[in-house]
């Protein structure tokens, strides 16, 4: 099989950038004229179109994705010795916030199909030392949100969503509402990272809350504790979305519902190839939600991952490990609660799954180039 001649990326930013380059420019070009690059207007713009998208009441954009956690916690008033919860099976910021802390990470485990975390498991895990539970909308799809909100009424404990990877995906609530990821618990939390689904060009994140008081409090946390210039109430952060990356999170947000548009073509059309394959599991939809496909990740069966992945790279074409080592096997989050088999579905994730390359520029040729690629290697 010849190679294509585009270039594969895992995400293809560029060509993302080039249909939106004059608008994109001349906004940053109006950001430079103006000399508003903090907190300026177009900050505040996109504080109000991302509220008005989301449907929920305050935005507090800040510097990145795990700033908002640590914040989102500090606002909380969680203290140091109190328990959160959250899923072995994720990128590590989000425990990493919590250790920072001086709180105690409690790690669970996470259901095979959708990745998300175990409810079941965070109900053995509650203590009266548990204050908060972290559910991460993993990969593109939200965790069982329901669920978790009749847990911590029942216990009275804090939700702060990690829907850094999924923001724009919506949840279809047993009540038949629909809420968008991140506008369901206490607080959600995001990021911008130029690879999420709604990324800059530089760092960048925010919180979500409906609640008047804890919006308040998470902008005075966020701007060293002050809410009157020179008076600070709190101890805080210095954590700022700039204005060039607002102003283009702005021409990106109107675009963010086509983004998943295309992503899920591409998602289909990797499912179509791989349909019914004794080697490979696609990803699982939930019931609960639709999925805006941050990544596209297999699950391999009897596969030598490393020698497929070999084998895509010498057809020039990325396949990403997203987790390859749990949480609780990693050297800074040894915990003598855990050891290794404790955690049976996230140890199983990280031995067998690989991501494929997803985002909003895949075509047609390039899809079947990778599909066929990695038929060519399982059926050899």
């Amino acid at each position: 099989m010849e190679k294509i001649a585009k270039k594969i990326q895992m995400v293809d930013l560029k060509s993302q950038y080039e249909k939106i380059k004059p608008e994109v420019d001349a906004a940053i070009q109006n950001v430079l004229n103006n000399t508003a690059f903090i907190n300026g207007p177009e900050v505040k713009e996109f504080q109000k179109e991302l509220e008005t998208y989301l449907g929920v009441k305050h935005v507090i954009p800040c510097a990145n994705g795990t700033d908002a956690l640590q914040i989102a916690m500090m606002a909380l008033d969680l203290k140091p010795g109190d328990e959160v919860i959250t899923a072995d099976f994720t990128y590590v910021a989000t425990a990493e916030v919590i250790g920072l802390l001086g709180l105690k990470p409690i790690l669970v485990d996470v259901v095979p199909d959708t990745f998300d975390i175990d409810v079941a498991a965070i109900e053995k895990a509650i203590t009266p030392k548990t204050k908060a539970i972290v559910p991460v909308h993993l990969f593109g799809q939200c965790a069982d949100m329901d669920k978790i909100m009749v847990l911590a009424k029942k216990h009275n404990l804090f939700v702060i969503e990690d829907t850094a990877q999924a923001i724009g995906a919506e949840y279809f609530s047993v009540d038949g509402s629909k809420k968008k990821a991140g506008t369901i618990g206490t607080i959600g939390c995001t990021s911008f990272f130029p690879s999420k689904n709604l990324g800059c060009y530089g760092d960048g994140g925010a919180m979500f809350t409906n609640d008047d008081d804890l919006a308040a409090k998470i902008r005075m946390i966020a701007n060293h504790g002050q809410s009157v210039q020179y008076v600070h109430d709190s101890i805080g952060v210095n954590s700022r979305l700039d204005s060039i990356q607002a102003a283009i999170l702005r021409i990106k947000l109107r675009d963010l519902d086509n983004y998943a548009k295309a992503r899920n073509a591409a998602a289909d059309y990797y499912d179509k190839a791989f349909a019914n394959h004794p080697k490979l599991k696609t990803p699982v939809r939930a019931k609960f939600s639709n999925h805006v496909f941050h990544q596209y990740t297999l699950q391999l069966n009897g596969v030598d991952r490393n020698a497929f992945r070999e084998y895509l790279a010498d057809k020039e074409i990325p396949a990403m490990i997203y987790y390859p080592i749990p949480l609780h096997l990693q050297k800074a989050y040894l915990d003598s609660r855990y050891k290794q088999g404790d955690f049976p579905v996230t140890e199983k994730l990280c031995a067998s799954v690989v991501s494929l390359p997803m985002h909003t520029e895949l075509d047609e040729e390039t899809l079947k180039y990778i599909t066929d690629s990695v038929l060519e290697f399982l059926n050899k």
